[in-house]
């Protein structure tokens, strides 16, 4: 039965136009109706921390802004027509062409138009992201599939050991996605992996996803989401492939990742060991070194917190309170809707971050359902931070609680380059968040 979810968290899946944005110099062309475009851009570029265009997204984006023409007489003609204008106009090493809900519902042959191009030898593929296949999370695979598919093809992979392909955070859903991946390259390359990141700013693009069936192994980052990717490459070029399900935060969750990673990659132990003695001397130094005001003004301090957001991040920073800074948790919700097979173990994995600390875990998109329970639960002023999304300003002000911003929607703050993943990430976290106490607590 049908119900009305308020303030959902994600947006459809013709968002994953992102996705494309996220890979440097590719391109997305829309084949939706006037604004959809737009829409996406406004919602994962001012609403996720003011990301910005990137190469040719906000108003380069070309798109069919299918009318009522397009819906009864078809709108193969016009997207074959915008297709061959953005291969004129717009220098891209890859375009793909995503449909939305009107395209997708009169039944627009766009595999057809756009085989016309793939025939030419144009770099051009097309994905079906309808808003009734889902949310942009489910849009991100399925492009990410198509690229493989159609783009990288079907050869037969010259392995090259060492090199790994990694998949994981969603690019601008996660507001905080190129820090993320930046971080995770530099400690996989401190372990002497090749890396093909695949997104953002260190990432070679296009060059990368040719070589996608050449890795040693594809390495997925991420409580759920991507899990289909890996399995279709494993099927598609017999990679085997890594799934961590705990974004690494901090040194404990870190120091588990290198180890995880270094035992599957057949890497060298004693280096393996040295780049985590290397990393955590260095992050204990300044641990250790806030000791005195952490303890000295433990009164004043939260004790307990709430996470609101996508498997990832919520899994990976419960971790690092829980762990590392000795935080109680109260309920952790999980918004990205994850399919039901997913919902048991992404549970279980909060239960095991420290056996002695029970988690209450929602699986829960619906803000007005977040909001009644935690209105439920007692929650004494100044006690407890909130990590959590622009949408959960009001409730957290109401209950006089702390809030760092760590999941979309996000515009109260301007995100560049921060990362909250490794042992760097951990620092920065600990940083935000007592900030936050200062700035209240202090005249």
């Amino acid at each position: 039965m049908s119900q009305i979810i308020e303030q959902p968290r994600y947006l459809c899946p013709l968002a994953a136009q992102q996705t494309v944005l996220g890979i440097p110099r590719a391109s997305p062309i829309i084949h939706a109706g006037p604004g959809c475009a737009a829409k996406v851009h406004e919602g994962l570029d001012f609403y996720a921390g003011y990301q910005g265009e990137g190469y040719c997204g906000g108003s380069h984006i070309a798109s069919t802004n299918a009318s009522s023409t397009e819906v009864v007489f078809g709108g193969e003609p016009k997207l074959r027509k915008i297709i061959d204008g953005t291969l004129k106009v717009i220098d891209a090493d890859l375009f793909v062409v995503l449909t939305g809900c009107t395209s997708d519902i009169i039944g627009d042959d766009t595999e057809s138009v756009v085989s016309e191009f793939q025939e030419e030898g144009k770099p051009v593929v097309w994905v079906e992201t309808g808003g009734f296949k889902g949310n942009n999370y489910r849009g991100h695979e399925l492009v990410v599939k198509a690229i493989i598919d159609q783009y990288v093809g079907v050869r037969t992979p010259h392995v090259k050991n060492g090199l790994v392909n990694v998949f994981s955070v969603v690019p601008y859903q996660n507001p905080y996605w190129r820090g993320d991946l930046d971080e995770i390259k530099r400690l996989l390359e401190r372990l002497g992996l090749q890396v093909n990141i695949l997104f953002g700013t260190s990432s070679q693009g296009v060059s990368e996803w040719k070589e996608i069936p050449d890795a040693q192994f594809n390495l997925l980052v991420s409580a759920w989401n991507g899990l289909s990717i890996v399995r279709h490459l494993q099927k598609k070029y017999g990679t085997p492939f890594l799934h961590y399900p705990v974004l690494p935060v901090g040194a404990a969750e870190t120091e588990n990742f290198l180890r995880a990673v270094s035992r599957f990659a057949g890497l060298d132990i004693e280096r393996t060991e040295a780049v985590i003695a290397e990393e955590k001397k260095k992050y204990y130094i300044y641990f250790c070194d806030t000791a005195d005001f952490l303890t000295s003004n433990q009164n004043s301090h939260p004790n307990t917190f709430y996470t609101i957001g996508d498997a990832n991040y919520t899994l990976g920073i419960s971790s690092f309170l829980i762990k590392e800074l000795g935080l109680t948790p109260k309920t952790q919700f999980v918004i990205d809707n994850p399919d039901i097979s997913f919902q048991e173990p992404i549970s279980q994995a909060f239960q095991t971050i420290d056996p002695e600390v029970p988690v209450d875990v929602r699986i829960e998109n619906d803000s007005g359902k977040i909001k009644e329970r935690i209105t439920s639960i007692e929650n004494e002023p100044n006690d407890t931070i909130f990590l959590a999304s622009s949408f959960d300003k009001d409730i957290a002000d109401k209950i006089r609680a702390y809030i760092l911003y760590i999941s979309w929607p996000i515009h109260h703050r301007l995100i560049v380059n921060k990362s909250y993943v490794g042992f760097q990430g951990g620092l920065t976290l600990l940083e935000d968040i007592y900030t936050k106490v200062l700035e209240r607590s202090k005249p």
